[in-house]
């Protein structure tokens, strides 16, 4: 008997999803969909791009996990980014809205507030680097 293939468009509203959770979210990470954008319908994000807004974010997460410290890269995606928004404006591309007071939202990691910085500066760059490059946008 062949596997049932899950859908790939679904109403994130019945499901009640986020970017990073949920029943689908190892199917949707690993599923490359060729999407072509549309910065209107950018602003139903969740409704148009949630899988590729998700891998944008799993991408981005993997590389920094990589590159610098584990416990901090968990931090900063858990308690920090979770409240992020992806925001794309034609004039300047992609950029992360983060929560207001981003590292006093951050516990169990000891850090001092210029490492912190810098590393979600450049966390937030990898996102907008990933969502360049899965919408094909890069320059």
């Amino acid at each position: 008997m062949p596997f049932a293939t899950p859908p790939l468009e679904f109403d994130i509203a019945v499901y009640d999803l986020s970017l990073r959770t949920g029943p689908f979210f190892g199917l949707l990470t690993n599923h490359r969909t060729m999407v072509e954008f549309d910065p209107e319908k950018f602003e139903d994000k969740y409704e148009h791009y949630f899988p590729q807004l998700q891998r944008a974010y799993k991408n981005a997460f993997n590389t920094m996990n990589e590159a610098y410290d584990s416990t901090l890269i968990h931090g900063i995606d858990q308690q920090v980014l979770n409240e992020s928004e992806p925001l794309y404006d034609p004039e300047d591309g992609f950029t992360i809205a983060l929560p207001d007071d981003p590292y006093d939202r951050l516990t169990g990691v000891v850090v001092d507030r210029e490492t912190f910085e810098e590393t979600l500066d450049r966390y937030t760059e990898e996102i907008e680097t990933e969502l360049r490059q899965l919408f094909e946008l890069t320059e």
